[in-house]
């Protein structure tokens, strides 16, 4: 007798749950959250986006667009929406985009509004910068990028950088320490431009560093101009959960004004073309980040993330299935916080940008 054929586990929603249901269980947030970080682009995504962002309380959000999507983004998301600079990753000519061509869109940007400039520093970016021809186009040390950040402070506009990966990649993705460098290394252009331009930073994805407390306490001491983000749900999940609500706390509450929430959701219209439940799968992917970060922060939940994480199975493939996730525990955090951290924080930093 044939064995029953098992659904295929969503990744998004491993549980099954009813985000809709979920979002109404969890209630308002404290205060309107501000997401500092996502990457929103297509007009019928947006408005899926939107629908997730209202029920889980989102009342703002930050996201690096296209240039050229700017207006459709605009229509669909009003005075709720603020965007980053970002160069045009999808340019065939990548010598143009990451070099000259980043410091005209950096301009243009800037008359849309803009007032951060997004500077993705990634251990993948060398492989982008090579595949240029020029390996140094994308470092923060490099001249392209030293002329780019001169340009953003010319113009009052602060800093935002990826800088690092999850501990999990360094351990098998980049073990080619010839090309990658070290999880440390990552950080030594980053720190000196950190002196050299005195404008607000945040460091997306916790620093990059969420796996260490200790060092991201030095980081923010060292530099008081540095901002952290939430964002990189799966990562965030996994790495904070580790953490004891004690350990935690306790750095959020040193660092009150420097923590900002962000999701790194990525909405766009290609992935509503592949299926017929592409609507569903979608607003699953949008409110799994939601859900997973409010019940992190808010709750006392201690069970299995929604969210499928391949990470597990890149680290300890012995151990862990394609389809797993790991523990997600919720610090219920308190509630002044929140509101630090979903609003005040960046509202501050907004007001400081206003002023340069």
């Amino acid at each position: 007798m044939s064995e029953p054929i098992r659904p295929a586990v969503a990744p998004a929603n491993r549980l099954r749950l009813q985000y809709a249901d979920e979002a109404a269980k969890l209630g308002p947030p404290p205060i309107g959250i501000i997401d500092v970080h996502t990457h929103l682009r297509g007009e019928s995504a947006i408005r899926i986006y939107r629908d997730v962002a209202r029920r889980f309380g989102i009342t703002q959000t930050w996201s690096m667009t296209p240039l050229e999507q700017i207006p459709q983004v605009r229509h669909v998301l009003a005075d709720t929406v603020r965007f980053i600079a970002q160069p045009d990753f999808r340019s065939d000519d990548l010598l143009h985009a990451m070099g000259d061509g980043f410091l005209s869109r950096i301009e243009a940007f800037h008359d849309q509004g803009a007032q951060l400039v997004k500077f993705w520093a990634a251990p993948r970016s060398r492989e982008l910068s090579q595949k240029a021809g020029v390996p140094d186009l994308m470092n923060l040390d490099g001249p392209q990028r030293r002329a780019q950040m001169e340009l953003a402070v010319e113009l009052g506009m602060g800093i935002m950088t990826h800088v690092g990966d999850p501990d999990t990649w360094f351990a098998t993705r980049y073990s080619d320490t010839s090309l990658y460098g070290t999880k440390a290394s990552q950080y030594e252009p980053f720190e000196t431009a950190l002196d050299t331009f005195d404008v607000p930073w945040i460091a997306a994805h916790f620093g990059g560093w969420p796996e260490d407390l200790a060092f991201l306490d030095e980081l923010l001491e060292r530099h008081r101009n540095l901002h952290l983000d939430t964002s990189a749900t799966k990562w965030m999940v996994r790495e904070l959960s580790r953490h004891s609500r004690e350990d935690l706390l306790h750095f959020l509450q040193r660092w009150p004004d420097r923590i900002l929430f962000g999701s790194d959701i990525v909405a766009q219209d290609e992935i509503l073309e592949t299926n017929d439940d592409a609507t569903q799968q979608i607003f699953d992917l949008y409110a799994s980040r939601y859900w997973a970060l409010r019940t992190l922060f808010e709750t006392d939940y201690d069970g299995p993330s929604p969210i499928v994480d391949p990470d597990l199975a890149m680290v300890d493939p012995l151990r862990h299935g394609a389809d797993d996730a790991p523990t997600l525990r919720g610090h219920h955090l308190p509630t002044d916080v929140l509101r630090r951290m979903y609003h005040g924080a960046a509202d501050r930093l907004m007001n400081r940008l206003c002023e340069l």
